[in-house]
């Protein structure tokens, strides 16, 4: 799937949402204006793109990816990790733990192409207006949308949608914090007025808002009970998607279902898409016994994110007879920053020189040979695997956006390549733990019977490492023995998928694996990311804590750019200015996502540019294919 705003918090506590944040930030080049204008004089568009042309006119039958003859039927089984025991995403990330089919029985007011790197067509909306200096977007509504009741899809709707998002999601409060009024102009248009000009992504932003129905979360339950929009629930939600829900088993599974009289089955831009007639969602607690299940085929499909495991774990006889396929998909939407996470809402690690000392502990290529094959790349840049990342010494313009800041950074920016630590051998590995010491000794730390401790107070430098995933706890017991050399004190942990979202929630952690997906387009997501006023907000995605002014100016930066040219050396200063800080111990990645599954699916030829595999919304059941791979009907 393409990283856009709507699929960022993917990894996040809103992993289950299908509008998640993300970014934009260049300049929305429209399509093909409409016959009349909207109020204030703009022309209605059926697209709206930041990144050049528009690829689809006006009139397109359908994405030049997608097999508009995809025959509809089967039952596609994937896996979920944890549990659920919510269906309500206005509440997702703060109250309990969203169930993972929820995202598809949604929609919102557009949706992306996946061969264009950010451009949005109607899909609730069937047109959109705004003005060039982009202080407010009016969107008009589809008059077939219909929700699965058969009511048809309101402005009243959009604007409750919006509202309950900004009372009870902090992120979605920030993240539309500029939309200071959503009004109903029209009987299928909604205004958007925002709080000032010249933040060019809003228009699109507002676009990817998930549309909830007002009427129903307004209305009784079968026990008569009225609804909460601002309390989890297991109540089936009504939605207006392709997909509704079937059935499920509370923390074991979701079964959604095709809408077979689904209003929106004939738009160009659903052409070929929702092919299953089900989708099954089967939660296990642990990944190990997930992927188990998935060569006892009780799932069909597994994205494999171990490096050992690609390696060592799929040789068992059906995919040696091939009807277990393997494949790779490049990742070409996204860039991606892993990393230990340090709290710095706590003393300890308020000191820069004590986050540097830590990632001098981290022996990255040692545990790659070790651990994961060789396979991985140590990440060097908060966009790492984009052109967004910065590298050497700033120049040219992004120099220029860095002098504004010169004296409220640290100079190793203007001075030095960022580079992590290079570990791998034990001669690199002394060095690399001189390193750390010296930089504990400068920042107020020494050595006493053979611990570090605070040298005015004496107290132990102790850490724990956070985690809720027991496939992870290798990557922490291998940093351990480093940290234990320097003298500090480690605990690794690992708890329960709710304990650990509500530690994270109200920042009661030393250090946790924190991932952050970045669009090939950031922009207003960075506030959430980085920003000072998400410090203090509780399942803000700043769990670092960062306050800092250099970096807010340069995330205002970022947002407010002019072109392309801009945004990515803005990006790029923002960017080095992070890395200089050592907020975090970079990790890993790889530009490409490992897939598993059973030989039982038809797709495209070629699987969209920016949409990774595809699957499951572009791919179809392949009977014949099915009949020889055996297993289940």
């Amino acid at each position: 799937m393409t990283i856009s705003r709507r699929r960022l918090l993917k990894t996040s506590a809103f992993a289950a949402l299908t509008p998640v944040l993300g970014g934009v930030g260049s300049l929305p080049v429209t399509g093909v204006a409409r016959a009349q204008p909207a109020a204030g004089g703009a022309e209605w568009r059926h697209a709206l793109s930041l990144f050049g042309e528009i690829k689809y006119p006006a009139n397109f039958k359908r994405f030049d990816y997608v097999n508009p003859d995809a025959p509809k039927g089967g039952t596609v089984r994937q896996i979920a990790l944890g549990t659920f025991d919510n269906f309500n995403i206005a509440v997702a990330g703060v109250k309990g733990n969203i169930a993972g089919a929820v995202g598809l029985i949604y929609e919102s007011l557009t949706t992306p192409s996946l061969d264009e790197v950010s451009t949005e067509y109607g899909l609730l909306a069937e047109a959109v207006s705004h003005p060039e200096d982009y202080s407010w977007v009016t969107y008009r509504l589809r008059a077939e949308a219909k929700w699965h009741d058969g009511k048809p899809v309101t402005p009243e709707d959009v604007i409750f949608s919006l509202d309950s998002f900004k009372k009870y999601s902090p992120q979605y409060s920030a993240y539309y914090s500029h939309v200071v009024k959503a009004e109903k102009v029209g009987d299928r248009d909604v205004k958007f007025t925002f709080d000032g000009p010249g933040n060019r992504e809003l228009p699109q932003i507002v676009g990817q808002l998930t549309v909830l129905p007002k009427h129903w979360w307004e209305g009784t339950n079968a026990s008569g009970q009225k609804r909460d929009i601002g309390s989890t629930t297991l109540e089936l939600p009504l939605g207006s998607a392709a997909y509704r829900i079937k059935d499920f088993a509370p923390g074991r599974n979701v079964v959604v279902e095709r809408v077979k009289d689904y209003w929106g089955a004939k738009l160009a831009v659903n052409v070929g898409k929702y092919n299953f007639d089900e989708i099954r969602y089967e939660y296990f607690r642990d990944g190990t016994v997930a992927l188990e299940a998935f060569k006892g085929d009780q799932v069909d499909w597994r994205t494999e994110n171990s490096a050992k495991n690609w390696a060592t774990a799929y040789d068992f006889p059906a995919a040696t007879e091939k009807r277990v396929i393997l494949e790779e998909f490049t990742n070409r939407s996204s860039g991606v920053m892993q990393a230990f996470a340090m709290n710095i809402r706590r003393d300890k690690f308020k000191d820069a020189r004590v986050r540097r000392a830590l990632n001098y502990a981290f022996d990255f290529e040692e545990m790659n040979k070790q651990i994961f094959f060789g396979q991985y790349k140590r990440i060097a840049s908060y966009f790492e695997g984009t052109e967004l990342a910065s590298s050497g010494l700033p120049e040219g313009r992004e120099l220029e956006i860095l002098e504004a800041v010169r004296a409220e950074v640290p100079p190793e920016v203007f001075t030095k390549p960022y580079t992590n630590p290079v570990g791998g051998n034990a001669e690199n590995v002394r060095a690399n733990l001189r390193e750390a010491t010296q930089l504990l000794k400068a920042a107020g730390y020494e050595i006493r019977d053979r611990r570090l401790v605070n040298a005015s107070t004496g107290a132990p430098f102790e850490i724990e490492l956070l985690g809720d995933d027991p496939s992870s706890e290798r990557i922490a017991l291998f940093f351990k023995p480093s940290l234990e050399r320097l003298g500090i004190g480690v605990t690794v942990r690992t708890i329960d998928a709710t304990q650990y979202e509500n530690r994270q929630r109200s920042w009661d952690f030393d250090i946790v694996v924190a991932l952050w997906p970045e669009s090939l387009s950031p922009g207003n997501e960075q506030r959430d990311f980085w920003g000072s006023k998400a410090a203090d907000v509780p399942g803000s995605r700043n769990v670092v804590g960062i306050k800092d002014p250099a970096v807010d100016k340069l995330i205002e930066r970022v947002i407010f750019t002019k072109d392309r040219a801009d945004l990515v050396a803005a990006t790029k200063a923002l960017d080095r200015v992070l890395l200089w800080n050592h907020f975090v111990v970079p990790q890993f990645t790889y530009n490409k996502v490992r897939t598993a599954r059973w030989d039982r699916f038809g797709r495209p030829p070629e699987p969209p540019k920016y949409g990774q595999s595809g699957f499951p919304s572009i791919w179809w059941w392949d009977a014949e294919k099915a009949a020889k791979t055996g297993g289940r009907s």
